[in-house]
């Protein structure tokens, strides 16, 4: 059984560490971006443990996942809102877990639809290791490897949390 790691553990070198990526690449105003929803729950914690309270926006990318037509629409899809433009701008995506790539891929193309950014830095709190899509975090919280039978889920928003879940047989 996998050991999960505190996501409260995790966010102040997360924090550290976005702050020096951002600095070494001269982006003194970024916005940021949380998927939803472990990844609002995530950029939300994130902005505290840096001391800021930047607008912050929710994407939400069901319409733009490439297993949508097989899986359908998921009943708690909610609007995108971003509460800034997106073209020209240095943006922070945050989300919790890192898997496969999709959901990221998925986030990307709709942040394209909005316009095309200067940059696009990407934060998770889990980077899982099981990538099938050549996407890495810039920066992250805990680099775990789980069993074929295992995956994890954020819970919150307050407290953060971690549980493993054991795929039914």
């Amino acid at each position: 059984m996998t050991n999960l790691p505190n996501p409260h553990e995790l966010l102040p070198r997360m924090a550290l560490d976005l702050q020096r990526h951002l600095q070494q690449r001269g982006i003194d105003q970024p916005h940021y971006i949380g998927i939803r929803t472990g990844g609002v729950w995530v950029a939300q914690a994130l902005l505290a443990e840096m001391g800021i309270d930047p607008a912050l926006g929710m994407l939400d990318v069901s319409f733009y996942r490439d297993d949508f037509t097989r899986h359908g629409l998921h009943p708690q899809v909610q609007p995108t809102a971003l509460p800034f433009e997106v073209e020209g701008q240095h943006l922070v995506l945050i989300d919790d877990v890192l898997m496969t790539g999709r959901t990221i891929r998925a986030a990307l193309n709709e942040l394209f639809d909005y316009g095309r950014p200067a940059s696009v830095t990407l934060a998770c709190l889990l980077d899982l290791g099981a990538h099938e899509l050549p996407i890495r975090p810039d920066v992250i919280g805990a680099t775990l490897s789980l069993a074929p039978d295992e995956r994890v889920k954020l819970s919150g928003p307050d407290p953060l949390a971690l549980e493993l879940h054991l795929l039914s047989q």
